[in-house]
């Protein structure tokens, strides 16, 4: 199939970006979307262009790092999937694909279509661990854990940290991605020493990175590749509340 690729071109975070059309030809249905760029690099290559910048990496739906707006929507047409995952049957001869990064003030664009999400990292750093002594690896049955509650931490746990949730919320808001990593930690027994710290430091490094407010529109549930639930927000305000209330008791 013969398609026209718009992509978003951009030198480096303080050069002003645009769209610039390219034509790709004889592209297999079977390729990935990601194959059908390096196929776009090739050709640009060979007539001495410079080549898209893109991030990817496991090219498995694992990673994360393939996030890109296609035609607008956050990571393509499929639900629950990733760029890396999609092939080129979802798209039709001689269609137009829009491909953009993400857009948000705590991502900002390093060059074309790879972005800067070490935001995700700092708010990770300032509380999404475990403080544990080095050791032995402990016996499994050690610290028993319901397995509705293990379940329910493994899913949360799921989140890649893609950003898509970011993408796809009006506000830019993060607050699907901290409170998936906020719940894996909650819902286990290790994580409770200490929640009440995580949780606060957590949230404020979001709000310091500059990522904006939730107001429950379900647009990062709807467009998140691992299907991480909204419940999850629900458990990061109770966390974060109970938190903050404690903190007042304990002063009084």
């Amino acid at each position: 199939m013969d398609l026209t690729l718009k992509i978003w071109r951009q030198k480096d975070s303080k050069s002003k970006g645009s769209f610039k059309a390219y034509q790709v030809k004889n592209i297999s249905q079977d390729a990935s979307f990601l194959e059908m760029l390096d196929i776009l690099n090739e050709d640009l290559v060979a007539k001495n262009e410079m080549p898209v910048n893109f991030d990817n990496d496991c090219r498995e739906g694992i990673c994360g790092a393939c996030s890109l707006y296609i035609n607008g929507r956050p990571h393509g047409p499929d639900t629950a999937i990733t760029i890396c995952q999609i092939h080129m049957r979802n798209y039709k001869h001689g269609q137009t694909i829009v491909i953009e990064p993400w857009r948000s003030k705590a991502f900002p664009v390093l060059t074309d279509l790879m972005i800067d999400r070490s935001a995700f990292d700092k708010i990770i750093q300032a509380g999404g661990y475990v403080s544990a002594r080095t050791g032995g690896v402990p016996d499994a049955n050690a610290i028993p854990i319901a397995k509705d509650k293990a379940d329910e931490a493994m899913d949360a746990a799921a989140c890649i940290g893609c950003g898509a949730c970011v993408a796809a919320c009006k506000n830019a808001s993060a607050m699907l991605f901290v409170s998936a990593k906020v719940s894996q930690l909650a819902l286990l027994p290790q994580g409770h020493i200490e929640a009440k710290r995580r949780v606060q430091k957590m949230v404020k490094q979001m709000d310091y990175e500059g990522f904006g407010n939730c107001t429950n529109t379900g647009a990062c549930e709807a467009e998140c590749p691992k299907e991480i639930k909204l419940t999850y927000i629900a458990r990061l305000n109770r966390e974060f509340i109970g938190a903050k209330l404690g903190a007042q008791i304990m002063k009084i």
